[in-house]
């Protein structure tokens, strides 16, 4: 039947205009064309973008809804524009000095928004809470956590939360399933103290985490941790999009690109520059990070320039033994690390993904280092124009 409905709308559209064995050719064109390409891919990929798409997991592939794309295109003017999408690294909340467990309500919102990922770049954000990453969440060891989910009436998809903190089917991700409107509640109990990836699990996984979907919890042990002076919050993630590194306008999700693993933005809190000019700290003080990264694919290679590492807690774990003395971390895609140092010398230090090609794509960012100098340390005439870094 489609096959027959669109072989007779070109004829009749081609005819209006052309003589009548024009219009034949084109019909019998569209007719193979239909048989020998649409029809073999099956006919139920045709409600999806892209329709041609094939993939093995265990869920959908990277696709979306042909519905929800044609949605998008009518309603991408009434979606909100957040005006940065970055998610501020100075918004922890504070350390847990309280001695006994107790129940934590925490309540997040999923929603679908646009955000400039560089001036005049544009994309279509799925978030938590309305930015790249998600808020970090804190809770302590023994606790006994409420989580609402709620999808904001706006969102064209469905979401979750699955958090590695919690033990239970999918993170939480198995009975959170929201669709726009709708929130659903779930508890669990905070086991394990440690730094964790949350993020969204909705088939396809990867696709929702690569729109944003995806943010740091921590579980801190029943002891707490060591006092530092700071603390900073920064994620890695990266972007798929078929226009190429810095087109302008709204974006086009590459599923394929996101397949392949190349993507053309790879970042720290989800833009160009998230982490630039907003991490200010002073000689004498100990800073803490807590870092994740929400992949898809790509491992991060860890490194501040300048600094070392003091204590590292590989892969956000608490309990085992803390590495020391180190110059670059490994963050795998959907894990995390906190990394520790105490500041000696004042200056511009810069946050990389010490695959550095990564650079060009947007992965750094920096710590601005204020007070004294200290040339028993370091000594030299920097030359601000000409850093190297």
């Amino acid at each position: 039947l489609l096959v027959a409905f669109v072989v007779l709308f070109v004829f009749w559209s081609i005819n209006k205009f052309h003589s009548r064995q024009t219009a034949f050719l084109f019909a019998l064109l569209a007719a193979g064309w239909l048989l020998l390409v649409v029809v073999p891919v099956g006919m139920p990929n045709l409600a999806q973008y892209p329709f041609s798409l094939k993939t093995f997991g265990p869920g959908i592939g990277p696709v979306l809804p042909a519905g929800n794309v044609i949605k998008f295109f009518f309603r991408s003017g009434d979606m909100e524009r957040v005006k940065d999408i970055a998610w501020n690294p100075t918004d922890i909340p504070p350390p847990i000095t309280r001695t006994e467990p107790r129940t934590v309500k925490l309540k997040i919102t999923a929603k679908e928004v646009i955000g400039e990922m560089a001036p005049g770049v544009l994309f279509n954000y799925w978030t938590f809470d309305g930015r790249v990453p998600g808020p970090f969440l804190r809770v302590r060891e023994g606790d006994t956590v409420e989580l609402s989910l709620f999808n904001d009436p706006t969102s064209l998809q469905p979401h979750n939360i699955d958090l590695h903190a919690v033990t239970g089917p999918g993170g939480g991700g198995a009975v959170t399933n929201v669709a726009p409107g709708e929130e659903k509640t779930f508890t669990f109990k905070a086991l394990n103290p440690g730094l964790y990836v949350y993020h969204c699990a909705h088939p396809n996984i990867a696709s929702h985490m690569a729109h944003g979907m995806y943010g740091l919890i921590l579980v801190e042990p029943k002891e707490g941790l060591s006092k530092v002076d700071k603390e900073f919050y920064v994620m890695q993630g990266e972007f798929y999009s078929k226009g190429g590194l810095g087109n302008k306008g709204i974006q086009v999700f590459d599923a394929s690109g996101m397949l392949d693993g190349k993507p053309e933005y790879i970042v720290f809190n989800g833009r160009i520059n998230g982490v630039v000019g907003n991490m200010n700290a002073n000689v004498g003080e100990k800073i803490r990070m807590f870092v994740g990264n929400g992949g898809v694919n790509l491992i991060s290679s860890f490194h501040i320039v300048g600094e070392i590492f003091d204590t590292v807690y590989p892969e956000g774990a608490i309990g085992s033994d803390v590495h020391k003395n180190i110059q670059t971390t490994l963050v795998p895609a959907g894990g995390a690390s906190m990394v520790e140092f105490g500041l000696e010398v004042p200056g511009r230090y810069v946050l990389v993904d010490h695959a550095l090609a990564r650079m060009d794509r947007g992965a750094w960012g920096t710590l601005e280092v204020s007070g004294d100098k200290n040339p028993s340390i370091f000594d030299g005439i920097i030359n601000e124009s000409h850093g190297g870094h």
